[in-house]
């Protein structure tokens, strides 16, 4: 069974780095493990006496940090810090492309509401940047829409570009949760957890210079 790597845990938290590749939750249609699957069925195996429910969650080919709760009521809490936009989310990303600003906001709307994007540039390579963005609204696949508007899609993008627009290409989205900032809705305390990138996308960097 696929490991799944535990970043911080506690009473009510269990904070994993997603591998990509892994749905956040079942999908009846596709029947393919998914991230909560595998971490209930480990739990289940090692006789753990509780389960674990997400509080929000990534694309399939998205890889990084992933908050998920033990137990319904601590979920809801840490779902409506989200929902109130007091979780900070920061991801790395590989675009298309050279950024021509160092740093900059993409405020388009995303089925017509408001949406908001920020992002640095970390890095300029021959074919792609590396940024740093962080979405300050929650709309669904905001980075991956607002990069694409841009003109710049994230590579390995599918689903809001073609691939065959261009030479540059992955085996998945270059897309990484990389950090996570929030206040710990049982004790208050201010969490700040950080995941390093992935082996493949420090590979992709090295062989794309």
């Amino acid at each position: 069974m696929r490991s799944i790597p535990v970043v911080f845990q506690d009473e009510w938290l269990y904070i994993v780095n997603k591998p990509s590749g892994l749905l956040t939750i079942p999908d009846p249609v596709r029947r393919s493990p998914s991230l909560i699957d595998i971490l209930n069925e480990t739990l289940k195996a090692n006789n753990t006496p509780w389960r674990v429910h997400p509080c929000h969650r990534l694309d399939r080919d998205t890889s990084g940090l992933l908050i998920l709760a033990k137990g319904k009521s601590i979920q809801k809490k840490v779902m409506d810090e989200f929902k109130s936009r007091r979780v900070s989310k920061l991801y790395t990303a590989f675009v298309q492309g050279r950024l021509p600003l160092n740093k900059g906001q993409v405020k388009n709307p995303i089925e017509g509401q408001f949406a908001c994007t920020e992002y640095r540039v970390i890095s300029r390579h021959r074919d792609f940047t590396v940024v740093e963005a962080r979405p300050l609204t929650g709309r669904r696949n905001q980075i991956r829409i607002h990069f694409k508007q841009l003109g710049h899609p994230i590579v390995g993008e599918d689903k809001f570009a073609f691939r065959r627009d261009f030479t540059l290409r992955f085996k998945r989205l270059c897309l990484h949760a990389s950090q996570l900032e929030f206040t710990h809705p049982e004790t208050n305390e201010r969490l700040a957890l950080k995941s390093e990138l992935p082996a493949d996308l420090m590979d992709f960097m090295k062989g794309h210079p």
